[in-house]
Parts: C-alpha cells; structure tokens; sequence
C-alpha cells in the first residue's frame, strides 16, 4: 500500500501558530487565538517530521506534494521542504496579498493523481489540511473506494473530520513536529 500526501503549506502552519499560542499560554484557547488572531510565532514546522509523521516510510510514499504561496527570496523553506520528500508547488499571491490557486490545486491534483498514479485498492491519500472546502473531494474519491485519511489540527472543520475515513489530530504532537 503506498499513500499520496498533500498538504496546505500555510493553513497546517498558520493554524500550528495558532495551536501553540493556546498550549503556550499566550491565548486561553485555540479558538480565541484563530478568532483574535494570536499566534506562536516561535513555532515553525519541520517538514520533515511531517513528513514521516503524515506520510509513512518515505518508501510508502508513491508522491508528497507542498502547496503554498510564493515566499520571499531569502526565504529558505521551500528548499527545506524539497530536501525532506516534497514536491513544491507555489503560487503568487493576487494583488491584494492573498493567497489563491492553493485548495484548488490541490484538489485538481489529487483527482487527477487517484486516476494517473494511485490503485484503487492499495493505496491511500492523505491530506494535511483543515478546510471544509475538501469534502466534495473527499467524498468522491471515497465514493470510488479510495481511503482519504485528514491529519490536522483539533479545530478542523468538522464536516471534514466526518468526511475522513480517518481524522488525526495533531494538537498532541505540536512540539514533535516542531523545528
């Protein structure tokens, strides 16, 4: 059995911010930080770790694929990732500084992967990422018989998790899967 993962850069990274800011005690919880917007900024993901964490064995892995936006020049992350088993797929922000193209894509992928690369019957998908904007997706790879595991944070939405043929939560592995 080999498993594709794909997974929302900034959403599992963003909300990880907003996890560690209610388990580091700078919110009271994690919905009062996502709602005000406070983050750990002293948290930063290891790719790596998540990708051994989501993905499996590296040789379990038929394909990983990051989506997100395009990072500064000096920004380092994008090769990190590549370093650890990702296939980085970025885009430009509008103009308006918001990052578009990212669930999109990476539904487009995971539909045209599940009939290019993936046996029905052996392998898997997980997603790493917390949108209800999933489930449509979801529910029509499972509909083909294709297991879509979602590993995000408690605060997922919760269509999603019931979407999931399995939901893991990542709150209890926060520091694990930090840098």
């Amino acid at each position: 059995m080999a498993n594709l993962l794909y997974v929302d850069n900034s959403n599992v990274w963003i909300e990880g911010m907003h996890v560690a800011a209610a388990q580091h005690g700078l919110a009271p919880d994690v919905w009062t930080a996502v709602q005000q917007k406070i983050c750990d900024y002293s948290w930063k993901i290891d790719f790596g770790k998540l990708f051994q964490f989501a993905g499996g064995d590296r040789a379990g892995v038929r394909k990983a694929g990051l989506f997100g936006s395009r990072p500064p020049k000096n920004d380092s992350l994008w090769t990190a990732a590549e370093k650890n088993g990702f296939e980085v797929i970025v885009y430009d922000r509008n103009v308006a500084g918001h990052e578009k193209k990212i669930d999109t894509d990476i539904v487009a992928t995971m539909m045209e992967d599940s009939y290019e690369i993936l046996k029905v019957g052996e392998d898997e998908i997980t997603l790493v990422s917390g949108d209800s904007d999933y489930v449509p997706a979801i529910e029509k790879l499972k509909k083909r018989g294709i297991p879509v595991h979602v590993v995000f944070w408690g605060h997922a939405a919760r269509e999603l998790k019931d979407a999931a043929t399995k939901f893991v939560n990542l709150d209890q592995y926060l520091d694990h899967l930090a840098r």
